[in-house]
């Protein structure tokens, strides 16, 4: 049981990249120092010695503001290759520092080092970084955590409890750093208005519950009760899955949201004796709620805020994203949905392998033979009822294959999930770039009767966005950024099966829309 949860317990975090607005033209350097280094960590009674940055887990938080440049150098302590990335940060030309480990960079290996550097451009709000290499973004990540909370044995030291005042605001940055888990969110008597998703301000709606998959970001405003109301209340995350194969966690983790008690002596003391009061969150299926809650994000969409959506599309995509098979090794054995076969997951039916020299440095470089090929699907080779009975053949293709964009180009990219061993939720993160999600539905999509209901107006702005279970979602973006860009489901374990490709920026005509040259001190394989 500890080994899980320590595996596990950066299920719902708050405070991580913390971007700030400001008017200034000029901004300043923020430097960090990045020590990743083995540590013993107390869970639930037990210890564990795991990969941390600086000795915290969570890791430390990076604060900057618009325009400054961020400068954090890792050094690697430990006996495993290591990569940071930097969730949600656009990286204009400067891509060498996004982090995933054999598309942007090489690993840093152990006892070698690499200097971050990249400017802040145009965001605001909360994000964050995590390791991006195997699965040790587990225990590498900034944050401050929701702990495991009184409904685990042996958890009371290890309870989160947000003490507030009667009367005030508080905003919570509310980061999903779990693994696996989709998380619903809500803390019991108090409703919570979002502002904020992946750094970007929305039309203030008040909720009960929130949902938030892993990679995504909420900012949300608490106001608490005008006077102090006797009770202390449970603040839960609990898993949303339609998943069959059992690869999330479907347990409920809980803070405390405590009053300061007026009569009390001590201002900062609190009453123990208080009856608990606990929220009630949706059912662990709860499609129709995802689907309204998510319908409900809209951008702000102000003159100073504005949401440029690009109207005319250069470039169509539909790309199927779920799971399928790989036939087991000769004489081998496998623990798939069949004794012959084992997990896998793709997009356009390719099972995404990672080469063993960094894509950007191939592209760079102009050494690509051999590496990748500029010829990855734009649409399923063979069509299919996506949603509907699966095929009888689920085996997937594997390879290295890329996206190759213009610079400049508008994309329109319709990512349909399909119910091949069952149908699921996908969170999909985008490196390098925002988009607007114009429209989500569950089916299979209609090209002429879906996109005429694509809301053009004030679509929600993001980086990761979730491809519902037995259904679509269509997102546009603008490829302004030069570069190679992973695109992935956030969910740990369908990366590791291979739901990932990447997308391939050229340079622009002007000095301002080439990649710029690669640091010194680049990792090399």
């Amino acid at each position: 049981m500890a080994t899980s949860y320590l595996l596990r317990c950066s299920s719902l975090v708050a405070v991580l990249v913390l971007l700030f607005s400001i008017g200034m033209t000029e901004g300043a350097i923020r430097e960090y120092q990045f020590d990743v280094q083995m540590t013993n960590v107390t869970r639930l009674c037990s210890s564990k010695s795991i990969v941390t940055v600086n000795g915290q887990f969570p890791g430390p938080t990076v604060f900057a503001r618009e325009g400054d440049l961020v400068v954090v150098r890792v050094v690697n302590h430990v006996p495993y290759n290591m990569s940071i990335h930097w969730h949600g940060i656009r990286q204009l030309r400067s891509g060498w520092a996004d982090g995933p480990a054999y598309i942007t960079q090489c690993p840093i290996q152990s006892g070698q080092s690499y200097v971050y550097k990249f400017t802040i451009t145009g965001q605001r709000g909360t994000l964050w970084w995590h390791a991006h290499i195997s699965w040790l973004r587990a225990t590498v990540y900034g944050a401050i955590v929701g702990l495991p909370g009184p409904l685990y044995n042996c958890s009371a030291k290890d309870t989160f409890k947000l003490k507030v005042q009667p009367g005030k605001t508080y905003m919570l940055r509310i980061i999903n750093a779990a693994l696996n888990d989709e998380l619903f969110f809500s803390i019991a008597g108090h409703p919570l208005t979002i502002v904020d998703v992946d750094a970007v301000y929305i039309k203030p709606i008040t909720v009960e519950t929130i949902l938030i998959t892993p990679g995504q970001t909420t900012n949300v405003l608490l106001t608490t009760k005008p006077s102090y109301p006797g009770a202390t209340y449970y603040m839960l995350a609990a898993p949303y899955s339609t998943a069959r194969s059992g690869t999330f966690d479907n347990t409920t983790v809980a803070g405390i949201l405590e009053y300061e008690d007026p009569a009390s002596p001590s201002p900062a003391a609190f009453n123990k004796n208080l009856p608990v009061l606990k929220p009630t969150l949706p059912q662990i299926n709860d499609t129709s709620f995802v689907a309204n809650y998510t319908g409900k994000l809209r951008s702000l969409a102000t003159a100073e805020y504005p949401a440029d959506v690009p109207r005319e599309v250069d470039r169509r995509f539909f790309f199927t994203v779920g799971l399928g098979t790989h036939p087991c090794a000769v004489n081998g054995t496998c623990q798939g949905p069949t004794n012959d076969t084992r997990f896998a997951a793709s997009v356009n039916n390719v099972s995404f392998v990672l080469p063993t020299t960094a894509l950007l440095q191939a592209h760079f470089t102009g050494r690509s033979n051999g590496v990748y090929s500029p010829n990855f699907p734009a649409a399923p080779l063979v069509p299919f009822n996506y949603t509907g009975t699966p095929p009888n053949n689920t085996n997937v293709s594997n390879g290295t294959k890329l996206v190759v964009l213009p610079y400049g180009a508008s994309v329109e990219l319709v990512l349909q999930g399909t119910s091949i061993q069952g149908a699921e939720s996908h969170p999909l993160h985008l490196h390098g770039f925002n988009f607007f999600v114009v429209g989500q539905g569950f089916g299979n999509f209609d090209p002429v009767k879906d996109l005429a209901r694509y809301n053009l107006v004030d679509p929600v702005e993001r980086n990761t966005v979730g491809v519902p279970a037995a259904g679509w979602v269509a997102i546009r973006f603008r490829a302004d950024n030069p570069g190679v860009w992973f695109m992935h489901c956030h969910l740990e374990v369908h990366v590791s099966w291979g739901l990932k490709m990447a997308w391939l920026v050229l340079d622009g005509d002007r000095p301002n829309e080439k990649l710029l040259p690669p640091p010194s001190d680049l990792p090399k394989c």
